[in-house]
């Protein structure tokens, strides 16, 4: 899975957000701000990756414990999936 191009991160006044460019503006559903954690995931997810090598990661770099990095990690996906803003 990997972002799709034609979306841009972009930091306002401490905040991350994601901005639809060209023909994704017609596509995209609303705004995305990050948390850090979602900026970690967004990062990761700008080249091809799976879902297992973002979990160990998350899972290595963060002091969570294995079920709320799923679940967390599955919410985001699903939101930017919702988004139209992932390629799979």
């Amino acid at each position: 899975m990997k972002i799709k191009d034609g979306f841009l991160l972009r930091e306002i006044a401490g905040i991350y957000v994601v901005v639809p460019i060209g023909e994704r503006v017609i596509d995209f559903k609303g705004m995305m701000t990050l948390n850090d954690v979602g900026l970690f995931v967004w990062n990761k997810m700008q080249n091809e990756c799976t879902y297992d090598e973002i979990l160990v990661s998350i899972l290595e770099d963060y002091d969570i414990d294995a079920d709320t990095a799923k679940a967390d990690l599955d919410d985001f996906i699903s939101r930017v999936r919702n988004n139209g803003a992932l390629e799979e």
